[in-house]
């Protein structure tokens, strides 16, 4: 419990900095929330606003930008593909398909968000996560599991990208 608190409070600091003065701290996280009705993985993404645009317009050569509505749409299809390079998900040692639902800024942060497709009693989850490695060699991220009430987290550090869950 103090390990997850400890967590809570760094992403509260990291995230409450101002955008423009530079983080000493290259995090983010990930979180992902089985809903049992239509069973799928809700997957919620929170990362700098800054360190996502850098990252996509690296990978793709562009010049997207953040809180500038000409870009949302270019932006939103970049975004779409880099998730679907960077965050994979395997249930019951089967492969889902993810799907981009879209983003929404929040300050200096932006959320994603993500679904799987449905799956049926999960009990293995594997993740692979590498959001942001692309531009930095000492991103974190924090990964969180819900899956029937249950929570699970673990901190991935660059280069380490695979997450197991046993529930």
């Amino acid at each position: 419990m103090k390990y997850l608190l400890s967590i809570f409070f760094f992403l509260t600091l990291c995230f409450s900095a101002s955008a423009k003065d530079a983080h000493p701290y290259h995090v983010g996280s990930v979180e992902f929330n089985y809903n049992s009705n239509t069973r799928t993985f809700e997957i919620t993404g929170k990362f700098f606003l800054d360190d996502l645009e850098n990252a996509v317009n690296k990978k793709y050569k562009t010049a997207l930008h953040f809180q500038d509505e000409k870009f949302r749409d270019r932006m939103n299809e970049a975004l779409k593909a880099y998730f679907l390079d960077y965050i994979k998900l395997k249930v019951n040692n089967k492969m889902l398909a993810i799907n981009y639902l879209g983003y929404e800024e929040d300050s200096e942060a932006v959320n994603v968000y993500i679904e799987s497709e449905p799956v049926k009693s999960p009990k293995k989850v594997e993740a692979a996560v590498s959001a942001l490695y692309n531009l930095f060699d000492d991103q974190m991220n924090i990964i969180h599991i819900i899956l029937n009430g249950q929570r699970k987290s673990q901190k991935l550090s660059y280069p380490d990208r695979y997450l197991f869950q046993q529930f």
